[in-house]
């Protein structure tokens, strides 16, 4: 597991100078997001499957934006794209104006940790690492000094009432207590962009509620999310819904 989302926040990557954050003049004056045509092949041969087609999407910042759609409509690999976890088969990807469709695996991870945090139905928190040491992982490709580091953490525990029980493993905490984990991890770095997998999936509906509202609340401060969820409940608390079937974008009645 620490391989795989150690590779996710860019552990073990080739330094790189790339950076999606605009100049002071050219901040501010475009969409966070801009696909235009993007599409997505996964498998090949017999097993070939049109995951993506001709998706055209714009999210500005400081949006909250929903996805919605039946399993196995793409709404995860539509994520795996805007969080440069993947890359699309065709089409254009602009993040902060900046193509990143061919970008080097490098320069990908750099940008992925510099500028979105994630948060997955499963958690996705080291089981033999502190909740603290989980919450600090995003903050040790960032080239921080310590002392800064620990206060990011410290200030996202305390915020997430966390703090009592940093120094325990994510085994010894309930469903909800690791999924406000996962969310602390996931702004520490102070992204662009929150890209949230069913993050409700596994929590029950108390948990479900409380994750919600704490996504809510970050919305209200400035923070861009995308929400990818089957829970019809949360298209009250976003500003608009996608909606996708089959690969595609769709109107809300065709779903």
């Amino acid at each position: 597991m620490l391989g795989k989302i150690g590779r996710m926040f860019g552990l073990g990557s080739t330094p790189s100078t790339f950076t999606t954050v605009r100049s002071a003049e050219d901040v501010d004056t475009g969409p966070l997001i801009k696909l235009d045509g993007i599409s997505k092949v996964l498998g090949a041969g017999s097993s070939k499957t049109q995951a993506l087609e001709g998706i055209d999407l714009e999210i500005e910042r400081g949006e909250f934006v929903g996805v919605n759609g039946p399993s196995g409509c793409g709404k995860t690999t539509l994520l795996s794209i805007l969080g440069l976890l993947d890359t699309p088969t065709g089409g254009s990807y602009l993040l902060n104006g900046h193509e990143t469709t061919k970008l080097a695996a490098g320069d990908r991870a750099h940008a992925r940790n510099r500028e979105i945090g994630f948060i997955f139905q499963s958690f996705n928190l080291i089981g033999d690492m502190t909740v603290a040491e989980n919450v600090d992982l995003p903050l040790s490709y960032l080239g921080l000094p310590g002392s800064e580091r620990r206060e990011r953490v410290a200030e996202a525990l305390e915020r997430f009432d966390l703090s009592d029980v940093a120094k325990r493993q994510p085994s010894q905490l309930s469903g909800g207590h690791q999924q406000r984990v996962a969310v602390a991890r996931a702004v520490v770095g102070r992204p662009e962009i929150l890209l949230a997998d069913e993050p409700t999936g596994n929590l029950n509906s108390e948990q479900a509620v409380k994750v919600v509202e704490m996504l809510s609340e970050l919305h209200a401060e400035g923070a861009t999310i995308c929400l990818v969820s089957h829970d019809p409940r949360w298209s009250e608390v976003t500003q608009r819904t996608l909606n996708l079937f089959d690969g595609t974008l769709v109107a809300a009645d065709f779903v």
